[in-house]
């Protein structure tokens, strides 16, 4: 989950947000989850929290001058640091989170039920994450122009390597495909956030994640 508090120059650290009115995406969400384990790291507490869903719609309230701080995702941090726009406003220095923002979910007994199926989807999804630490540029070059992806308006499709540079160098794809570390990371993160009940260091990720596909592609 690599998001960032980005802020107008008016504030220049964390600490300086104390009381202050913030931008996150839902009541509940990643952000909002961010934000709590922020409070209760450095001891302060956010002033009204209000919820605008995508980072690019809270990037606007920022141009627009509606909102003073947020929370965003790093191709929208990226684009707006280095647009023109970019001296006005602070990345504030924040700790590294490790909880993932995306996952893949199945019934299990379909799951079971189509073991052959699920290892060739889990084995080509991991090798593509990998290629893409080897070389950030191959989604462009293996896209098929008749694809969804191909379809992209031309503006877009001529941002991908930059786009997946920036994201294989911001850790977005775990070249192991997360595993039980980001399980792991999950239970400890949502723990300090205050969204899971009990402490992490007693629940048995097994109990919540079946990993044989993905150990098995990692073969």
């Amino acid at each position: 989950m690599k998001f960032f508090p980005v802020t107008t120059t008016k504030y220049s650290s964390l600490k300086d947000l104390d009381g202050e009115p913030i931008l996150l995406h839902s009541r509940g969400g990643g952000t909002d989850s961010i934000a709590n384990v922020i409070e209760d790291r450095l001891g302060m507490q956010f002033g009204k929290r209000s919820y605008v869903p995508g980072s690019s719609n809270r990037v606007a309230a920022l141009l627009g001058g509606r909102a003073d701080a947020t929370i965003i995702d790093l191709s929208n941090k990226n684009k707006l640091m280095r647009s023109e726009a970019g001296e006005n406003f602070n990345v504030l220095e924040m700790f590294e989170v490790e909880a993932s923002d995306e996952a893949l979910f199945g019934n299990l007994d379909w799951i079971k039920n189509n073991e052959k199926d699920v290892d060739i989807f889990v084995t080509a999804l991991l090798s593509v994450w990998q290629d893409l630490h080897k070389d950030p540029t191959i989604i462009r070059r293996e896209t098929n122009p008749d694809g969804p992806i191909g379809q992209l308006p031309p503006e877009i499709l001529a941002e991908l390597d930059g786009f997946y540079t920036d994201a294989v160098a911001g850790g977005l794809y775990d070249p192991n495909g997360g595993g039980r570390k980001a399980a792991n990371a999950d239970m400890e993160w949502y723990s300090a956030a205050g969204q899971l009940e009990g402490s992490a260091s007693d629940l048995n990720i097994e109990d919540f994640w079946y990993l044989a596909p993905l150990d098995k592609a990692s073969q």
